[in-house]
Parts: structure tokens; C-alpha cells; sequence
């Protein structure tokens, strides 16, 4: 069965298409109006072999914002779609990802009950002319959408492009791990039966 999922989300403020295959090969067609994020979703679908399309049109004459908060809505919906009921997925996937100066940790739980801990101060306000808070933001659209507890945790970086890009490797490779099939579970893994 394949594990895809397709939204499109339209407010007065963006203009959302996703499709994401959880199968894929790391393919991706990426355009959010937001350079850097085009690059960590690039990233993101590369190191968790996903394919991904995005397509994006929000009021970045106001900020950023409204952008990167529904992207994450969005990004959610689909990964929850394409899920689908979890049976036979290990569930849990964790990464230690180094790059250069920078390791960050990420741990995730598909459980189905969202929460976020965001470890991570940046040390600059912005990456290019993108605030670097909004990560928040997207970050916890994604797992409340997404039904996914995530940490995300910096042990040590400096330069704010590393930390950012070591993120989106990290969260990829977690997912990849926990959407993947284990060949012992024959139901959904959980002793409720339910995710």
C-alpha cells in the first residue's frame, strides 16, 4: 500500500500544496518564497528518502509568519496521511547528527500526542532575512498536526546555518527511522492499539 498523503491549504494569508511519499527516494520540487527553507526541505526530503512537493505562496510582505506556521500545519496533515493507522512501523526514531561544530539531537515518538520540547536558543536573530524563531513555530504546527512528540536539542554550535541544517538531516533521518516497517510488529505498536 502506498504511504502518501496531498493537502492544499488556502487562507487569506498563504497558499499551501504539499504531497509527500514516505517511499520515496529523496526526491523533492520545493518553492516556499523562503529560500533557506527551500534548501531545509530540500534536505529533509533527501535524508529521509521521502519524496516531497511543496508549493507555497504566503504574505511575505508582512514576515515571514503565516509562511512558515501553515507550512508546518501542513506539512503535518500529510505526514499523518500518509501514515495512515502506523500498523507495522517501529514508531519511535531518535539522531545524533554532527555537522562541523554542531551536534544536535533529535528524539521523536509517533504516538499521536503532540508535543514539542525545543531545546535550542539561536545564536543570531536571523538566517538570511528569515527570523530564526519561526523555526518554533513551525516545528510545533508539524507535531501537533503531525501528532508526533519531538525533542530537539542543540549540544553544541555556533554557526547558524550548521545548526539548522544539522536539524532537518537529523529530523529526517528520526523519521525515517520510525515510519520505517518492522518485520515483528504485526499490529500497531502501541498496548492500547491504537496511535
Amino acid at each position: 500500500m502506498k504511504r502518501i498523503g496531498k493537502q492544499i491549504r488556502k487562507t487569506r494569508e498563504t497558499k499551501i500544496a504539499v504531497e509527500l511519499d514516505l517511499d520515496g527516494s529523496g526526491k523533492s520540487e520545493i518553492s516556499t518564497g523562503i529560500g533557506f527553507m527551500d534548501h531545509m526541505l530540500e534536505l529533509f526530503a533527501r535524508h529521509g528518502k521521502f519524496d516531497l512537493k511543496v508549493q507555497a505562496a504566503g504574505d511575505l510582505e508582512v514576515d515571514a509568519h503565516h509562511t512558515m506556521e501553515d507550512l508546518g500545519l501542513v506539512m503535518g496533515e500529510v505526514f499523518s496521511q500518509a501514515l495512515g493507522d502506523k500498523a507495522g512501523i517501529r514508531r519511535y526514531g531518535s539522531f545524533l547528527l554532527p555537522m562541523d561544530e554542531t551536534l544536535v539531537l533529535i528524539a521523536l515518538d509517533l504516538s499521536g500526542r503532540p508535543y514539542l520540547v525545543y531545546d535550542l536558543v539561536p545564536p543570531v536573530e536571523k538566517v538570511g532575512t528569515l527570523d530564526t524563531a519561526l523555526f518554533h513555530e513551525f516545528f510545533q504546527a508539524f507535531c501537533v498536526k503531525g501528532g508526533i512528540n519531538l525533542h530537539v536539542k542543540l549540544m553544541t554550535g555556533g554557526e547558524i546555518h550548521h545548526i539548522f541544517e544539522a536539524v532537518f538531516k537529523g529530523l529526517a533521518r528520526a523519521l525515517e527511522q520510525a515510519v520505517s516497517h518492522d518485520p515483528k510488529e504485526k499490529g500497531i505498536p502501541s498496548t492500547k492499539g491504537i496511535l
